[in-house]
């Protein structure tokens, strides 16, 4: 629909090919990360960085469901920010669920392990260029402005809002299933390893990516040469499991197609309807509104085009509306099934572990929750 659509909008005239070509040149970087990113993960799925970090998460929880799960949040969280949301929801989910049925725990505890990943997705998805799209959509408008441009700027910005969207999260988890928390389970035996080797350099390239991005290099050349690395491992000591379906070209087409199609909206008029609503002004009522009108716009329409849509209303001498727009469209899209890309990925990863999604509890418990993360990571933002 996304690909139909920009193919309208390009046919018609409503983006001229001037205008398209420089949108591109606005965007490569971004799809370059996408599809590497995207490789990254799935190359250090296969080598078992996830199964081995979650088996010794329960093996370490002890049997108490509470310590299991919050150790579940931090390799969630990690995940989130280094690798991105889609990681946590398409492969550490099918992970954690199927390590509750092996250790015995019961669905209420499978249920909460899902909402987890599906949360923390998307609100842990605040502190790092890389672990959203948006974020390094933003990085370009942040560049040249107050707060500087680069990675250790924009975690500088947004450090504080990030640490109280995780924390909001895991608070309103733990009352919402406070029954599941106290149960039991039986930990599993240890993780087995096919190829140790494989294993190792992949979770050391994992855990490279944090100080070469720290070191102020681009996020697609650190995602690229981390994707090249590992699967040049593989190709000697695994080469059955590369496979051109590994890198999602139609996914990364359809996030162009987004951007084209949000482009045209924005040359006709989007951006004044949306200055209107979003305010000005940068306290916390004013900010707080901007990050609702994103949180909303996103939840409508998804919140790649949603954060792209407001772009245009950001300044690089602005930098706190910029990141109130990254917490409405980060931690905002949690109501809909279609407000977040990831929560669709979530969802088919669920279906695959037997785990049934109920899109009304969902709904009614993400407006419990989004309110509470803007809150939090406005007021967090402000000071």
């Amino acid at each position: 629909m996304a690909v139909l659509a920009s193919a309208v909008v390009l046919l018609t005239g409503a983006l001229t090919l001037g205008q398209a070509g420089a949108l591109v040149g606005r965007t490569w970087s971004v799809l370059v990360f996408l599809l590497a990113a995207a490789v990254l993960a799935e190359l250090a799925g296969k080598a078992g960085v996830f199964e081995v970090a979650a088996v010794w998460a329960a093996r370490h929880g002890g049997g108490r469901t509470w310590r299991l799960w919050l150790l579940v949040v931090a390799i969630a969280v990690a995940a989130t920010v280094t690798l991105s949301l889609d990681t946590t929801a398409v492969l550490l989910t099918p992970v954690v669920l199927a390590l509750a049925r092996r250790t015995g725990a019961p669905a209420s505890v499978a249920a909460l392990l899902a909402l987890t990943c599906a949360w923390l997705a998307n609100t842990a998805s605040l502190l790092l260029p890389v672990s959203n799209l948006t974020n390094l959509l933003a990085l370009d408008v942040l560049e040249g402005g107050p707060a500087g441009g680069g990675v250790p700027a924009f975690a500088a910005l947004t450090w504080r809002p990030a640490v109280a969207a995780v924390v909001a999260t895991v608070v309103v988890l733990a009352v919402l299933h406070r029954r599941a928390l106290r149960t039991s389970y039986s930990p599993p035996q240890p993780a087995e390893v096919a190829d140790p080797v494989l294993l190792k350099v992949a979770a050391a390239v994992v855990v490279l990516v944090l100080p070469a991005l720290a070191a102020g290099l681009e996020p697609w050349a650190v995602a690229g040469t981390a994707a090249l690395v590992l699967a040049a491992v593989f190709a000697v000591r695994k080469r059955s499991a590369l496979s051109r379906e590994m890198v999602p070209l139609p996914l990364a087409i359809s996030v162009l197609g987004l951007f084209v199609l949000v482009e045209a909206l924005n040359q006709h008029g989007l951006t004044g309807a949306l200055a209107a609503v979003a305010g000005q002004g940068e306290g916390f009522t004013e900010l707080l509104r901007l990050a609702a009108t994103s949180a909303a716009a996103a939840n409508a329409v998804d919140n790649l085009p949603a954060y792209l849509a407001l772009q245009p209303l950001l300044s690089p001498d602005d930098p706190l509306r910029t990141a109130a727009v990254l917490v409405g469209v980060n931690a905002g899209p949690l109501i809909t099934p279609w407000g977040s890309l990831a929560v669709l990925l979530w969802a088919r990863a669920c279906r695959a572990e037997d785990v049934p999604v109920r899109w009304g509890r969902f709904a009614l418990q993400g407006l419990v929750l989004v309110p509470v993360v803007l809150v939090a990571a406005v007021g967090a933002l402000v000071l």
